[in-house]
């Protein structure tokens, strides 16, 4: 399992990070580790998620990752 920490550009309060943790816990084979405003840590396995996929997940849910 990787372990990977997202910039995540946008996040403001406590809905943001509600947002965040609902959208990153759909994804089949992600963990999701912590979220605060403006992080959020996952764990996941490589053969089943792609970086991409995380990134769109979070896109979904109105933010963006930043590196």
């Amino acid at each position: 399992m990787k372990v990977q920490e997202l910039n995540i550009q946008g996040m403001t309060c406590g809905h943001c990070v509600m947002s965040i943790r609902k959208g990153l816990s759909a994804v089949p084979g992600l963990v999701v580790e912590s979220v605060e405003i403006g992080k959020a840590i996952v764990k996941y396995d490589e053969t089943r998620v792609k970086a991409e996929e995380i990134m769109r997940a979070v896109e979904e849910t109105g933010y963006s990752v930043t590196s």
